[in-house]
């Protein structure tokens, strides 16, 4: 086979995180090694262990593995700290509890060949075994995240928590996995779908573990961090939909409502529907605005790649256009407070009849707030847009040193 991977000691490391797995370690090193000499594949296996106190470590070496201590704690911390350890091209990693098959590791070894930067597994395509997977990960957990994920995010991974999966290690280096839980699979698969990596899936299987003590995963905490961190990874369904649906319906339902009571068959809405309905379009006016600075910051920050429409809605939308919109919304609020001032005046400011007055009173409030949420909205949004320098002092003073030798060079040639 001819050796394409220059520049590292071997083709493949196959990276197990470990947390005393001494009832199941050495069965997945011999596995992984076996099957790396069967396919001719030069590799290694490392176990990435993360304080193991019944003697893991010395049976892994023992089968065959270089073992790596990784002292921060957590599923990521211990995979992130192997794949940074490795000395592969490409990494293969999987849990090191003998329900992943080991054997068949080929299938990602020959998709990251043709050029594949992260190789996922489908448990699902591949084969469940009984008993291998609860059924609440099974028929809710997995398939319910797996489809947020594909919703929030353009991927067609179907299987988003198979552990068993194949990257090259640069590729993954590179997009700066952050995550030290169990949310660090989710991370890997939404970091490189953004970042328009080339993204693959193979069938495997999975097979009961073998360890007599229970898994160190916690289902509803570790569903939720997984779901908490598809959501903080996509504004648009976090902050930008929410709110856009309830600014259409305090819209429609205030427009309605500010020209007299509303009713239908035998439900009778009124004037305090028209304050929930104004506390709608304000909550969801906000809510679109926060989508906009987390997109804008995280863009600026590298979380998430740079949308070319969100640049261009800061290029369309700039901080004098802002203010022209809060002034002509401040405008709109002055123009119906007057007006209930003059509605007053009718009355010889005596007694109002509330529904007459809040009619004009909560949509003039309303257009002064959504007034000054624009104003401010766009001077926060210019802010974050100004590009900080990333020289540091230490840059200045050489460039000034260096732009002072030229210029005395620059004269010594002149008098020559």
């Amino acid at each position: 086979m001819c050796r394409d991977w220059k520049g590292y000691d071997v083709e493949l490391t196959v990276v197990m995180p470990c947390l005393n797995e001494a009832e199941t370690v050495e069965v997945c090193v011999r596995k992984a090694l076996a099957c790396m000499e069967e396919h001719g594949i030069e590799g290694e296996v490392l176990i990435a262990d993360n304080g193991s106190t019944d003697g893991s470590q010395q049976l892994a070496r023992d089968a065959g593995a270089r073992v790596v201590h990784v002292d921060a704690k957590g599923y990521g911390n211990a995979l992130m700290g192997g794949i940074r350890a490795a000395r592969g091209k490409y990494v293969i990693m999987g849990d090191a509890d003998d329900s992943y098959d080991f054997t068949g590791l080929l299938p990602f070894v020959e998709q990251l060949r043709e050029g594949a930067d992260l190789v996922m597994g489908n448990r699902f395509k591949g084969g469940i075994a009984p008993g291998a997977m609860p059924p609440l990960h099974r028929y809710l957990g997995n398939p319910v995240l797996s489809f947020v994920g594909r919703l929030f995010f353009p991927s067609a991974i179907g299987d988003f928590h198979c552990g068993l999966r194949g990257f090259r290690r640069e590729s993954i280096l590179r997009l700066g996995l952050q995550t030290g839980g169990m949310e660090f699979a989710s991370e890997m698969v939404v970091k490189s779908t953004l970042q328009g990596l080339d993204v693959r899936e193979v069938p495997t299987t999975l097979s009961p573990d073998g360890r007599s003590r229970p898994p160190h995963l916690r289902s509803w905490r570790d569903g939720w961090r997984h779901l908490r961190f598809l959501l903080l990874y996509s504004p648009k369904w976090l902050f930008f939909i929410p709110g856009l649906a309830l600014m259409l319906v305090g819209l429609v339902a205030g427009t309605a409502l500010t020209f007299g009571p509303v009713r239908i068959g035998e439900l009778a809405f009124d004037v305090d529907t028209l304050v929930g309905a104004s506390a709608m379009v304000v909550i969801g006016f906000q809510a679109a605005l926060f989508a906009l600075f987390t997109k804008v910051y995280a863009a600026e920050e590298g979380f998430l790649p740079e949308s070319p429409r969100v640049r261009k809605l800061i290029s369309i939308v700039t901080l004098e256009k802002g203010l022209v919109v809060g002034g002509l919304l401040a405008l709109a609020g002055l123009i119906g407070l007057v007006m209930s001032l003059v509605h007053w005046q009718v009355r010889s400011f005596g007694e109002l009849d509330p529904r007459e007055s809040l009619r004009l009173v909560v949509p003039a409030a309303t257009a002064f707030i959504m007034s000054f949420q624009t104003i401010f909205a766009s001077l926060f949004i210019s802010i974050l847009g100004i590009r900080r320098s990333r020289e540091t002092p230490i840059d200045y003073a050489a460039k000034a040193a260096e732009e002072a030798a030229e210029a005395v060079t620059r004269e010594d040639s002149s008098t020559h």
